[in-house]
């Protein structure tokens, strides 16, 4: 491993102790840790540690999971853009996250921050980097969706003017489920394969993203989490939660980067609700506030 991938390791280490113990201070909850290894005889060999908070006071289901593996050879979904790569041995690591509040009127989020390496034997290997952050409210409220992306194209604007908003256009893009050409979410920014500003200028990038995390989130959480709900809120909220679970099973990256490399089954689906449901030809009454999340919110906009 090299120094610049030890150095990434152990902030990626630190990045999820922070989160967690900030996660568990809102929710008044304990976080399950779950150490694991992959040895020899396996397809993938590394270390991660799962940390899972289930059944919460504020997050119903709140998964933060750390990995860093090693694989034979790069599966298909990693090598889409690096055709060179196809079949070399590689090295990821990375936090991802997915909180899944109680309350409905509280947005759920993820937050992912990656790095891999890959090369054929004998060859230098090629590293770059991936990830960023999105919100995707049940209730839409505008304040909630302007600050998230405040916050993110401050920790961006660092390294050049034009991250922010290429970024949060591809996470348009990229958070959008083309079976129901629906957005996700409100966005956010996203980025993968990226490298362009050396490795030690575009691993900072990733970690200024990583660490705004909380920043983004919390203080909308604090502002939703006590917010009074009925049966209604509930319904909906279990029903948009099954075009979260449709986006990560069907067109998710990562997860079939996961999935597809041989990685650990629970820690990969550590993103799925509790709870979700499925209504046939369900339409919000017009008007309501449920219209007004697909009509208002579930658009691409410019939000600051």
């Amino acid at each position: 491993m090299t120094d610049a991938a030890t150095g990434f390791a152990a902030w990626l280490r630190g990045l999820q102790d922070e989160i967690c113990s900030a996660a568990a201070a809102v929710d008044g909850g304990t976080f399950l840790t779950d150490r694991w290894t992959k040895g020899e005889g396996e397809v993938l060999q590394g270390e991660g540690v799962t940390r899972i908070l289930e059944d919460g006071a504020v997050l119903e289901r709140a998964g933060c999971g750390f990995s860093h593996v090693r694989g034979p050879r790069l599966p298909p979904s990693a090598t889409q853009h690096r055709p060179q790569l196809a079949g070399a041995p590689f090295e990821a690591m990375g936090v991802s996250l997915v909180f899944h509040p109680r309350n409905p009127y509280a947005p759920t989020v993820h937050m992912n921050v990656r790095m891999i390496a890959a090369g054929h034997p004998g060859e230098v290997p090629v590293c770059w980097f991936g990830g960023g952050m999105d919100l995707t409210p049940i209730y839409g409220f505008e304040e909630d969706a302007r600050h998230f992306h405040r916050v993110c194209r401050d920790a961006l604007a660092p390294y050049g003017d034009d991250k922010y908003p290429r970024f949060k256009q591809w996470c348009d893009e990229y958070f959008f489920l083309k079976h129901r050409q629906e957005a996700r979410g409100i966005g956010g920014v996203f980025f993968d394969d990226f490298s362009e500003l050396g490795l030690a200028r575009s691993g900072a990038m990733v970690q200024a993203v990583g660490s705004a995390f909380l920043g983004a989130y919390l203080p909308i959480l604090a502002r939703r989490k006590d917010q009074a709900y009925g049966e209604r809120e509930r319904a909906f909220q279990l029903y948009r939660r099954g075009r979260y679970v449709e986006f990560n099973l069907v067109w998710d990256r990562g997860t079939h980067f996961g999935l597809q490399s041989g990685g650990r089954t629970e820690s990969i689906l550590l993103s799925m609700p509790p709870q979700a449901a499925w209504s046939y030809r369900h339409t919000p009454e017009p008007g309501s506030a449920e219209a007004q999340l697909t009509e208002h919110f579930l658009v691409p906009r410019t939000w600051i």
